[in-house]
This record gives structure tokens, sequence and C-alpha cells, in this order.
């Protein structure tokens, strides 16, 4: 039995000049002719370097991605929560000093932080855990070491004493992955598109 070949549809030639209708022999023909493929060969050569220039970018970024130590990882992911923090405490004033954006004092109202309560240092276990991070300004932050009493006093009024009690409390050693550190960047970052979308 034998099996019936389909016709192939006409097409237009794609080199301008020509325009002529052919039928393509083989899959991805655009082109009627060879004369008219080496008059076409410029506009492929441009789209080719483009492609190669994606492939080349794309090799760069997976060796630099093998190259990057624990710490490096460790960094990228505290970036991405940090950012978050600060899209979602985008309406509220610093935790630790109640100034705001509007604010005179250019010190304080200019530039914002992701602050943790409990340091990265005294507490690395919490170093990814929101309820320990808030926007924070520059000054509290930097100048004033934190400004931990007033920052405790205004995150017992934002979350209340039990989660407090729970930040100042005792917490299990935590030592990441890296895969796990990848998947904390890749949610943050997740979630703070979704806060730049609702904020557009």
């Amino acid at each position: 039995m034998t099996i019936a070949r389909k016709t192939p549809k006409p097409k237009k030639c794609r080199v301008a000049s020509c325009g002529a209708s052919f039928a393509p022999v083989r899959l991805g023909q655009a082109v009627c002719s060879p004369a008219c493929a080496i008059l076409d060969a410029p506009k492929n050569l441009d789209r080719a370097r483009k492609s190669l220039a994606q492939v080349e970018r794309r090799e760069i970024k997976a060796r630099k991605e093998k190259l990057k130590s624990r710490a490096d990882h460790l960094r990228e992911a505290q970036a991405a929560v940090n950012e978050y923090v600060r899209l979602r405490d985008a309406h509220l004033p610093c935790i630790s000093c109640d100034s705001t954006p509007n604010d005179n004092d250019l010190m304080t109202g200019s530039r914002w932080d992701a602050g943790h309560y409990r340091s990265v240092g005294a507490c690395p276990e919490l170093r990814f855990e929101p309820l320990n991070i808030h926007r924070q300004c520059v000054r509290c932050n930097r100048n004033l070491s934190g400004n931990a009493v007033e920052y405790r006093i205004r995150l017992v009024q934002r979350v209340g004493v039990d989660k407090v009690n729970w930040l100042e409390g005792p917490h299990p050693a935590r030592k990441y992955t890296v895969d796990e550190i990848k998947a904390i960047k890749a949610d943050y970052r997740a979630k703070s598109r979704e806060l730049k979308r609702a904020a557009a």
C-alpha cells in the first residue's frame, strides 16, 4: 500500500526583489532558488551571529554559575530576601525610628536597608527568616548598629510579643546546602516579582 504524500503549499520567496511563488522541497525553505539564497544570506548572517552570541552568553553564565562558592550563593540569596523585604515594607516607616522617605532628614529617609533584628553573625539560622528582617533606614542599620532597643519596641507592635519571643529564643543550627540556597533565592525573586506586579 502506498501512502500519498502531501503536496507542499506554495510560498512566496522571502527575497523582496524576487517575490516568486514556489513549492518548498524541504522544511523551513524560505527562498525559491540558490541565487535568492545568496541574496538572502546577509540577513541570515546577522541572525546567526545573534544566535551564536546568545549561546555564548548562556555558556559564560553556566561557567560562572559553576565557579560560584557557597558564600557567593548565600550573598545572592540574602540580596533576594532583602529586596523582597524592602518591597514588602515599602509603605512602612523605619522599624527603629519611624522615619519615612518623605522626612526632611536625608540621612534617615533617603536610602533603605533590610535590617535584621537578630544579626546574621549572632543567629545565622534566622538570616532568611522574614519575621527577623524589616525595612530600616541606613542611619539606624549601619550608623547605630541596628538601633536594637528601638527595633524591638516597634517589632513587638508590628508582629506581636509571641513572635518576638520566638525570634529571641533558641534555634537549631542550620547549614544550608547550595541547592537549598538556590531555591531560597528563586523563591524570593518570584515573591518580589509578584509584589512589583501588584504595585504597578
